[in-house]
């Protein structure tokens, strides 16, 4: 991970921040481990010494106390439980609380990002970063007290061999040490690419379903459904070799884990012979027990690969977001477009073939490209040396690709301004031409309009993203193809109803259609033909 990584940076401040629980969560792993190891040493002491009373006669067995290592039995058990309960509470309280606050950064990060990032990551992708590359991030978090763990038990194991036998502890110590080296050596060497390349697949997977899913009706009518599962089915093909190769790695330290068990505490047993056999049986319960408590420190090595891959995409997304210290440009701001000049409540249309760059020169305004150099003067300044949305205050727009969100009606306007009130919201839908639609709905404004919204026709929802941005208190308007797709009879009623708000509010407008009746409506026109750039 890199000195200046940002997510890197996060989790330090957010380990400052949760020190209190992971303290406690740390303590509590001690705790768990300590009290286990006891435990189980003293089962074995216990069952191995109430055998041999019995096998000695009815004298031994008077003579044995077992009321107060059944009532340590049942305390250690107790602590064990408290301490585990401990442990998993404060350290997943600690991570829950430190990705609720990774996740909005990331999504800030996400739309706050340079066009070069957010035009080129798919939705699939930004699930797949925001949910399973966060969710790697919790091990730096739960398994941060296995450390205190492994170190509780190595210690406690010590003590209760050397009952049995100071040589048999010095075997414990080096076992378990030559455990912890190896399967921190090999966990990470062997799972590394496995974690990584499993993390890449998942992200693969969810962008194809994504994509796919958008398409479902188009894939429907072009027979196109089995292509598209059989191009899901190699994404996922792909996630389960990972996850089969990630698991063969698992397994192989397993087996080697479990050989360097059995050798250590093959070496307790013979080093511990002299002893008693309830000593002995304690000093090899112990042993297995504290080899044990150092599973936290092994499985944490196994998934640093899929842990550093979800650091490096994080990053990637993660954008540090410098506030402007130049002054927003004022509501009366004078805008100049290719070197006309636009004063405020002025009409501008912006005509010109399919990709000669119409709709690119609208993203520019708001702020969703950048912008290129000498197109716009904003109040006298260059656009592109501004940051991007510097001028976004001025413009309220309704693109073209519109987009709303899963929700109702009144959620989807009140993006736009949060604080209207019905009657506002049913005159902007007026203006739109969609208030009758609405109000013929079963619920009016808060009618659920279903994934992106389904339950509208194609021309309403782009009414209802027109609609939106009539409610946003902005001086100019900005609309992209805002007729396209409509009967002339509603074309002309939208034309209408938004000459008649234009001169009722004052507002500018910038427009940008292949229709003559949106056109009409302006007193200058911009004409972009032979601008070919790709887009709109």
């Amino acid at each position: 991970m890199s000195d200046h990584s940002p997510i890197g940076e996060f989790i330090a401040g957010q380990i400052r921040q949760r020190r209190s629980d992971l303290l406690i969560a740390a303590v509590a792993a001690a705790v768990t481990a300590t009290t286990a190891i006891w435990l189980l040493g003293l089962s074995g002491w216990f069952l191995a010494g109430a055998a041999m009373a019995g096998a000695t006669g009815p004298a031994a067995i008077q003579a044995f106390n077992y009321l107060l290592p059944s009532a340590g039995l049942r305390g250690l058990a107790i602590c064990r439980t408290a301490g585990r309960y401990g442990e998993r509470l404060f350290s997943h309280r600690a991570a829950f609380h430190a990705l609720a606050a990774l996740r909005p950064a990331l999504f800030a990060g996400l739309a706050a990002a340079p066009p070069q990032i957010a035009l080129t990551l798919s939705s699939g992708e930004a699930s797949a970063r925001l949910v399973q590359d966060v969710n790697a991030i919790e091990t730096a978090f739960v398994r941060r007290s296995a450390p205190w763990a492994a170190a509780a038990a190595a210690g406690a194991a010590g003590a209760v061999i050397a009952l049995a036998s100071p040589r048999a502890t010095v075997a414990f110590l080096l076992g378990l040490g030559l455990q912890i080296t190896a399967g921190q050596t090999l966990g990470d060497r062997l799972t590394r690419t496995a974690g990584r390349d499993q993390l890449r697949a998942s992200g693969r997977l969810k962008d194809g379903l994504g994509a796919f899913l958008q398409a479902v009706p188009e894939l429907r009518c072009f027979n196109l459904t089995a292509k598209a599962v059989d191009a899901l089915m190699l994404h996922d093909a792909s996630l389960s070799r990972a996850a089969l190769t990630r698991n063969d790695a698992e397994a192989l330290l397993g087996l080697l884990q479990a050989c360097l068990v059995a050798i250590t505490l093959a070496a307790v047993a013979a080093l511990a012979s002299s002893a008693a056999l309830p000593l002995i049986a304690l000093a090899v319960l112990a042993a297995l027990a504290g080899m044990e408590g150092a599973s936290g420190l092994l499985r944490a090595a196994q998934q640093q690969g899929a842990y550093r891959e979800a650091i490096a995409r994080l990053d990637c997304v993660l954008v540090a977001q410098v506030p402007s210290t130049a002054p927003r440009p004022p509501a009366t701001a004078v805008i100049q477009i290719d070197g006309r000049r636009l004063t405020p409540g002025a009409r501008l249309a912006v005509t010109g073939p399919s990709g000669c760059g119409k709709t690119m020169l609208l993203e520019s305004m708001v702020g969703l490209r950048a912008a290129q150099p000498g197109q716009f003067l904003i109040d006298g300044q260059p656009l592109e040396v501004e940051p991007l949305g510097w001028a976004r205050s001025l413009f309220a727009h309704a693109p073209q690709d519109c987009r709303l969100l899963t929700g109702a009606i009144a959620d989807n306007l009140r993006l736009a301004d949060p604080t209207a009130d019905e009657a506002t919201m049913w005159e902007v839908l007026a203006d739109a031409q969609l208030d009758a639609r609405v109000r013929r709905l079963p619920q009016g404004l808060a009618t659920w309009i279903g994934d992106g919204g389904e339950v509208l026709s194609g021309g309403e929802r782009r009414r209802l993203s027109l609609a939106r941005a009539y409610l946003r208190p902005a001086p100019w308007l900005l609309l992209d193809e805002p007729t396209e797709g409509l009967d002339r009879e509603t074309e002309a009623s939208l034309v209408t109803a938004l000459d008649r708000r234009l001169s009722r509010t004052g507002q500018g407008l910038i427009v940008v259609s292949h229709r003559p009746a949106p056109v009409r409506l302006c007193q200058a026109i911009v004409d972009l033909t032979g601008r070919l750039s790709g887009s709109g």
